[in-house]
């Protein structure tokens, strides 16, 4: 959700804020603009794609200096128009600002700064925020971006300059992801490490309330209220040609099929067969409170939901504890009632999500042990969690979460056995299962292979607006993200569900044609799932069926099948979910969508 840029150092800024905005428009916007310092303030907006943007650059005159910032902006307050899009500046024009994040109390603090004679233009709560800091401007940026930061209430990452101090970047953080890289005489501050990397390796996350003063001699650190902090620098990990599209058509497309070689990182050093367990050095700190552990509380937003939806069932079939999956969104609102040795579990991508953020500081707050499951090193969650597990699956772009996924579901299922193994699960029982777990990545190989299968069968059924998903068990929630991953890209209207629930209403949609797909993989519940079938097909559905390589018995129930290898019940999620991300991309790119920017969507929804 939005993109911040800003540079400051010896090169042109314009080329580096351009380059980084394209590096962040998978996030999802709707508009982009850049600002420039170089004696006065220049600032070009535009609706739409970065590409509108450096057309309308083209024809501006005079666009140099060496410190500047830009934004790609994903509307809240305020309708997509040039006037509402960042950079935003107070109405005298000597600062200006980029934003992502909410500023609750804006309209308040409107109408004060109203009073004072100030005027406004849009109908965005930056452009408040950057009035306030020009307002309370006494000769001295960081010290105004302090008092408005004290003043504020609500979620932002800003970076801000000021026509008087022209070689000075004012950054502050609170709630929304803000890094600073650090180069050889030159700082790039961006609210993702993609848009840093080009530049330089070497980089530091703002905490909350935290502000950033930066000129050419260095930066300082420091609170909202002025006491100095000292940042930990860090090593990015991330590689640049990770977010290189390859040979692939689209970034979706490349995380699907890279899915093997990530999820054998996963993997990596994590299973111990000769000792039959697993081993998680994340984990390590709360290794005691694993064992006593009295219940799990799981809890996520979209693909990560269903993530943690499959990880419940694997805490209670494998370590034999109870546990419960919650929307993020509404844990924090509804009094959770937190016992004695509870375990929140807080799983997202990119270690950003407001309404998980949330949930996990209610919990911790309640006094539960909290463990992240989280994908960007040094996100916020990793930082406010007791102990976590990293799912090392690389960058992913694609605002269809695929490989996050599955990274997601391989780390709770480790999560699950060695939880399992030091409570009651036998060595044997625990070897066996990491043998199937080490041929997951060769089986999801033996999927991608029957692509143009997948492709074929997709095809003839886009032209249908409404499907439906339907499973039991574990592959319950997979059902779910199958639907979700067609409606998010190819605009599909999709519901999945668990097959039982089917016929207490939802069967009355079913019509001749509807395409219904099952996961009817070799399960416990396989027979259930073979009735339902039977219940569609009598109703004019079509069957698409996920099934088990070697049965038989499918091909004679189902209208088309699609295959995968077997794999004991509990793993299945990680085989059975491949054929639905194929189907999504496949119906997207035969609709004519862009499958990696999905109109209206985000990547990291760092707002509530």
């Amino acid at each position: 959700m939005c993109g911040i840029v800003a540079y400051l150092g010896e090169q042109p800024a314009l080329p580096i804020l351009i380059e980084g905005l394209k590096r962040l428009e998978y996030r999802g916007y709707d508009s982009a603009g850049v600002a420039l310092l170089n004696g006065g303030l220049k600032v070009v907006k535009s609706v739409g794609r970065v590409s509108v943007l450096e057309e309308k650059l083209k024809q501006t005159p005079d666009l140099c200096g060496t410190v500047g910032i830009a934004h790609t902006r994903w509307a809240t307050h305020g309708s997509v128009t040039e006037l509402n899009a960042h950079p935003h500046s107070d109405d005298q024009h000597r600062f200006v600002l980029v934003h992502n994040g909410i500023i609750e109390n804006y309209s308040t603090l409107k109408k004060v700064l109203e009073e004072r004679g100030r005027v406004f233009e849009t109908e965005t709560d930056t452009e408040v925020l950057v009035t306030l800091i020009a307002e309370l401007y006494e000769g001295d940026l960081e010290k105004a971006v302090q008092a408005a930061a004290r003043e504020v209430t609500g979620a932002y990452a800003i970076v801000c300059c000021c026509a008087d101090e022209p070689g000075v970047l004012v950054a502050a953080r609170k709630g929304s992801p803000l890094m600073v890289g650090i180069g050889a005489d030159e700082f790039v501050v961006a609210s993702d490490p993609s848009a840093i990397v080009a530049h330089t390796s070497r980089a530091f996350a703002l905490d909350d309330y935290n502000v950033c003063r930066i000129d050419k001699t260095g930066f300082r650190t420091s609170t909202i209220d002025n006491h100095e902090v000292s940042p930990k620098v860090m090593e990015l990990e991330l590689e640049l040609e990770e977010t290189e599209l390859g040979g692939f058509d689209h970034y979706m497309q490349k995380e699907i099929f890279e899915q093997p070689r990530v999820i054998r990182n996963t993997l990596r050093g994590r299973l111990d067969h000769k000792e039959g367990r697993i081993v998680l050095g994340g984990l390590t700190e709360i290794s005691k409170e694993l064992v006593k552990a009295r219940r799990f509380i799981l809890t996520a937003q979209g693909t990560a939901l269903h993530s943690a939806m499959i990880g419940e069932y694997l805490l209670e079939d494998l370590a034999k504890v109870p546990a419960e999956c919650e929307y993020a969104s509404e844990f924090r609102y509804r009094n959770p009632i937190i016992e004695e040795n509870t375990i929140v579990i807080a799983v997202s991508q990119s270690g950003e999500t407001a309404d998980t953020l949330s949930a996990l500081h209610e919990a911790r707050d309640r006094g539960a042990t909290s463990l992240g499951v989280v994908n960007v090193v040094g996100s916020s969650i990793t930082r406010d969690t007791d102990a976590g597990v990293y799912l090392r699956v690389g960058p992913e772009i694609g605002v269809a979460s695929t490989k996050a996924f599955l990274g997601q579901v391989a780390v709770l299922t480790m999560i699950a056995i060695h939880t399992g193994r030091r409570r009651f699960m036998s060595p044997d029982e625990c070897a066996t299962l990491l043998r199937e777990l080490d041929q997951i990545p060769d089986k999801i190989e033996r999927i991608l292979q029957t692509a143009e299968a997948v492709k074929r069968v997709t095809e003839q059924h886009i032209h249908k607006e409404n499907w439906l998903f339907l499973g039991r068990g574990y592959n319950y929630p997979v059902a779910m993200e199958g639907a979700l991953k067609l409606k998010e890209i190819s605009y599909i209207h999709a519901e999945g569900m668990p097959a039982a629930e089917m016929k207490h209403g939802p069967i009355a949609l079913i019509n001749d044609g509807m395409p219904v797909v099952f996961l009817a993989n070799r399960g416990r519940q396989y027979d259930k799932v073979l009735s339902n079938i039977a219940e569609t097909r009598s109703r004019g559905g079509h069957v698409i069926a996920v099934a088990t390589e070697g049965d038989t018995h499918i091909e004679s129930v189902a209208d088309e099948v699609l295959w995968v290898p077997d794999c004991p019940e509990p793993l299945s999620p990680l085989l059975t979910v491949v054929p639905l991300q194929l189907m999504a991309y496949y119906a997207a790119v035969a609709r004519g969508h862009d499958v990696d920017k999905p109109r209206n969507l985000a990547k990291s929804v760092t707002v509530e």
